[in-house]
């Protein structure tokens, strides 16, 4: 019978010198067997029959034994259903103990264990053969790994199941590997310096996903199913910087645990409509974009850093709107107004699904009603020091300003605005 955990051996004699500390925190094999018989002149300590507790470690692979009949002081598992547990042996005078066990193999162990206490007959127990452990079996599981080149990436290994953060930079790359959609302890993943063109939609099946690095690859676009994905609840750093995407879907801004967003060196012609959902996002840059201006939700955002620099923002003159309003309203838009307005539940299953989709992007207006496809548009200026606390500087010329949509929803909205407008500017 064998066990994996982590070990420490503790001398209850001699605190300060020697067993104390051996194999502290150290991942081991135990193993439950016989002591094979050892040739003439081949005695020394834990010779003869009997039932041994070999424990394995990296550094002692062949392990040290102990004999358990009639050896056991005491059994300490208060904590067995966390996986740990005490062996008092009384020769030698330690504390054999346990940690990071699986709780139902302890159990199962640590009764093996009493049985051979007890002297119970050798057939009657589940024993295994003690021979000295694999590297493998006793090497803590690798967490973290790097790879910098396509030389060093690994074409025929997996990937270790027990991974926290991978690593594969510079390695040509053109398509996520799907081996690395396996590793459901992934913390952090980089994937910079590729030649990524999609992402795979299963990337959102890495619920223990928190940082995302994608920085200098070929990306397009952002799949909307990655929004939808259990990324919602654990992505907090996005690096899309230095791709070809020139748009994000209007889903992106469900991933709300975002606190760390790098867009820089893009194709943006905008950001995503809803921008100001993202309420824990604390870092943003999307500099040398193409962005002409920012949209209404972006007021609502705080932001610690904000980096907008050297994109081609348009003169905002809220003089000349672009009117896009239909008098009367159509029913359609009178209904989604009201919809949203009033907060009527709707769904899929109750409403087609480009309706939906119209819904959830409708905009708001200065008085704080929705509208649909029927408003009055504008661009205004905006200081960008009104959303984040740093913020780099927007040109060469040393501006923070930038310009915003504003949106109304009818003529009387508008009309309200350009007095405000007008008088502030005179």
């Amino acid at each position: 019978m064998r066990l994996q955990c982590e070990v420490e051996v503790r001398s209850r004699l001699l605190p300060a010198c020697g067993l104390r500390g051996r194999a502290k925190g150290a991942r081991a094999l135990l193993s439950l067997g016989r002591q094979p018989d050892r040739p003439p002149g081949r005695g020394g300590p834990g010779a003869g029959h009997g039932v041994y507790l070999m424990v394995c470690t990296a550094r002692d692979r062949a392990g040290a034994r102990y004999k358990l009949k009639e050896n056991i002081e005491q059994f300490f598992t208060k904590f067995v259903e966390e996986g740990k547990a005490t062996v008092r042996l009384k020769e030698p005078a330690v504390d054999v103990c346990l940690s990071k066990a699986n709780a139902s193999n302890l159990k199962s162990f640590l009764a093996a264990v009493r049985l051979a206490h007890r002297g119970t007959d050798v057939e009657a127990l589940p024993l295994s053969v003690l021979v000295p452990a694999k590297t493998s079996e006793v090497e803590k599981p690798k967490t973290k790994m790097i790879i910098t080149s396509r030389r060093d990436y690994p074409l025929t290994k997996n990937f270790p199941y027990s991974l926290e953060q991978l690593q594969a930079s510079y390695c040509k790359l053109a398509r996520v590997d799907m081996r690395m959609l396996c590793l459901k302890k992934l913390r952090k993943l980089d994937l910079s310096h590729n030649h990524i063109k999609k992402l795979p939609e299963t990337i959102g099946d890495l619920v223990s996903l928190q940082e995302l690095n994608l920085h200098n690859n070929h990306l397009e676009s952002f799949c909307v199913a990655l929004c939808n994905s259990t990324l919602q609840k654990s992505l907090q750093f996005l690096d899309l910087s230095q791709n070809k995407i020139k748009a994000l879907p209007v889903q992106f801004c469900q991933l709300q645990e975002l606190i760390h967003l790098k867009l820089d060196d893009n194709e943006l012609i905008r950001l995503p409509f809803k921008m100001g959902q993202l309420s824990q996002l604390r870092f943003l840059s999307a500099a040398r974009n193409k962005l002409p201006f920012l949209p209404s939700d972006f007021r609502n955002l705080s932001l610690e850093k904000l980096d907008l620099f050297g994109n081609p923002f348009e003169q905002p003159n809220p003089l000349v709107p672009s009117i896009q309003l239909k008098i009367p309203l159509t029913l359609l838009e009178s209904a989604a107004r009201a919809t949203v307005n009033y907060r009527i539940p709707y769904s899929r299953h109750l409403l087609p699904s480009h309706l939906c989709e119209d819904l959830e992007v409708a905009k708001t207006c200065q008085c704080g009603s929705a509208c649909l496809s029927c408003f009055i548009q504008t661009t205004v200026t905006m200081n960008l020091h009104h959303v984040a606390h740093t913020v780099v500087l927007v040109d060469n010329m040393g501006g923070t300003e930038a310009p915003i949509v504003c949106y109304f929803c009818s003529l009387t909205c508008y009309s309200q605005f350009l007095d405000r407008y007008l008088q502030s500017n005179r």
